[in-house]
Parts: C-alpha cells; sequence; structure tokens
C-alpha cells in the first residue's frame, strides 16, 4: 500500500508482466500515489520514472524519491508526452511502460477537486490545473454539446434529458458545485431500488471528467509513445477501468500484433497491412482482479489489465518526429 492509504489495483499481476530486474528502467506513466513506482524499486535495484500531470502527485512523489537514492525520477506532465519527458532526463529505451487509467483515489477523496459526487467541493475535475474546468463546460456549451458528452464518454441513455435540465437550471444560476450538478442529474431519474444501485450521477461526471482531461486522446498518444520508447522485449502494463479505455488499449494491442480481424465478404478486400508487429501479446485476453483484492478495494471491481511485450521492429508511428 502506497502513502495515504492508496491501494495500487492488481499490483501483483503488474509487476509480474513487467518483471522487475536489476539495472533496468520503467516508466510510470500515472504516478499517483506512487504505488507501481514503490513496488518497482522494492522488486529490483532498477531504476522508475513516475510521470504526472498532477502537481500535488509530484510532491509526493519528490518526498518518496528521497528514500531511493536517485533509483526515482519525477516528471510533471502528461503521460501522452513519455517519450519527449524521458529524453529530456535523458531516459530510453526502456524496459516497461505501466498505466493505470482514470482517476486516483487521492483525487477523489479531496472535495476541492470536484471529482466526486458524494461530496460537495468547487465543480473542477482537471488532474492538472490549466484548461477550462467542468464549470466552464457545465455553465457555457450549448445543451446539444452538452448532451452529446455526457452520452459519448459517459454511455449515459439519459444524456439528452440530463442536458436539458442542466440547461435550465444553469438559467436560473451557474453551477459551480458538484453537490448541485449531482441533484440535477439524479432528478432526472426515477427513484433508485437496491442499495447496491449505482448513482444516477456516476456516468455523467465520469463523462465530464474524461472530457475535460481528455483522458481518451491522452491514452492514444500515451500508448504510441511508449510504442516508440520500449525498448526491444520491453514490457507493456495498461490497467483500465471502464469499456472506453480498454477499447482503445484492445485496439491498439491488436493492430501492433497484427491481429485486426479480416474485412467482410461484402466489403472491398483490404490489401494486408505491410507492416511488421511491434508487439506481442502476453496473454490472449484481459486479466481480471481476483475477488479477495475486490472485498478489500472495491474500485478494482471493474478493474482489466492488458499486457504486451515489444518486439524489435520499428515504431509504426514515432511520436514528435521522425517518419511513420
Amino acid at each position: 500500500m502506497s502513502a495515504g492509504g492508496h491501494r495500487p489495483v492488481m499490483l501483483d499481476a503488474v509487476l509480474d508482466a513487467l518483471s522487475p530486474r536489476d539495472g533496468a528502467i520503467y516508466i510510470d506513466g500515472t504516478f499517483g500515489g506512487g504505488g507501481y513506482s514503490r513496488a518497482l524499486l522494492d522488486a529490483a535495484d532498477c531504476r522508475v520514472c513516475g510521470i504526472d500531470r498532477d502537481p500535488d502527485a509530484c510532491i509526493r512523489g519528490r518526498e518518496m524519491a528521497a528514500g531511493y537514492q536517485g533509483r526515482l525520477t519525477i516528471l510533471e506532465g502528461q503521460f501522452g508526452d513519455m517519450d519527449r519527458l524521458a529524453a529530456a532526463e535523458g531516459i530510453g529505451p526502456v524496459d516497461g511502460v505501466t498505466l493505470d487509467l482514470g482517476v486516483s483515489s487521492f483525487q477523489i477523496d479531496q472535495a476541492k477537486r470536484g471529482f466526486s459526487f458524494s461530496k460537495d467541493g468547487p465543480l473542477d475535475m482537471r488532474m492538472g490545473g490549466d484548461g477550462p474546468s467542468a464549470a466552464d463546460v457545465v455553465n457555457n456549451e450549448d445543451e446539444e454539446v452538452l448532451a452529446d458528452i455526457i452520452y459519448r464518454y459517459g454511455e449515459e441513455r439519459l444524456s439528452r434529458r440530463i442536458a436539458r435540465a442542466i440547461v435550465s437550471a444553469r438559467a436560473e444560476e451557474p453551477i459551480l458545485r458538484t453537490s448541485r450538478l449531482a441533484g440535477i442529474v439524479r432528478s432526472c431519474y426515477p427513484s433508485r431500488s437496491g442499495k447496491d444501485a449505482i448513482d444516477p450521477a456516476t456516468r455523467t461526471f465520469q463523462a465530464l471528467r474524461i472530457y475535460v482531461n481528455d483522458e481518451l486522446g491522452e491514452l492514444s498518444r500515451g500508448l504510441t509513445a511508449a510504442e516508440t520508447l520500449l525498448a526491444d522485449s520491453g514490457r507493456l502494463a495498461i490497467v483500465s477501468f471502464h469499456s472506453l479505455e480498454d477499447r482503445i488499449v484492445k485496439q491498439f494491442l491488436r493492430e501492433r500484433c497484427g491481429q485486426m480481424p479480416g474485412s467482410s465478404r461484402h466489403a472491398p478486400q483490404r490489401q494486408e497491412d505491410p507492416r511488421v508487429p511491434s508487439f506481442s501479446m502476453l496473454a490472449r485476453r484481459p486479466l481480471r482482479p481476483e475477488d479477495g483484492e475486490i472485498a478489500v478495494n472495491p474500485r478494482a471491481r471493474s478493474a482489466r489489465l492488458r499486457t504486451a511485450e515489444r518486439t524489435a521492429a520499428p515504431a509504426w508511428h514515432p511520436t514528435h518526429g521522425g517518419a511513420p
């Protein structure tokens, strides 16, 4: 367990995939509470580069780095830029990259960050400190745009009704607090039954968070950057928590492993991709957390881990310059 009681999800499975060894270099692209980084550093005499866009996470990381005698480097930035960030520090190629996607327990637990619909706070949701906040989006976007965001990133079937309610409520007074937005969303639903029913605000808050932080775009950039940065036989381990993330990871790995499905017999014949696979799968199906972990850490319930190993082939789309 890392600082503050944060439990890294599927830690044993991630370590098994990355197979830490002495002298190796690893990227923890979503440093958060430092759980994966600490486990890697404790498992072998290796070096870890932790990346996070959250200034609070970087402060925690630099405090933690003092105990590892130069083996832990903390870089503030987005993991989609990991190749550039690592190169600026003279790091690379690397032997492993891990990402724990989505919002961290630290961010959820701090009401002032505005991620939680169960704790009142300013409607912010930014993982870093830049760009428009969730309040900016909720109060300024057109109803149609809001409905599209809530449907696309939250997979919310009542997106139009919710967007209409938001626009109506903000006409009376700007929506600036998480509790008010959560109440508006809940009012669009019939009464819940059963203590385990999902809170109606869940999907709308997820959608706004993903949109505000461009999480899906960041994931696509991060996968391509990892492909560029990983050495031959380097390992990639990605933990995702919902279908939108997992779909991107699955598509990327299937493509890079040369496992894309054949075209339909009714469609024009697609020429075979001439590029050599840049990854090989370590497991055909995503790994899921065991029941014991879910009982201790309910956040792990929806987690999926996909892993792959880098081949010696060139990266398909080198990032930050270079020919494709």
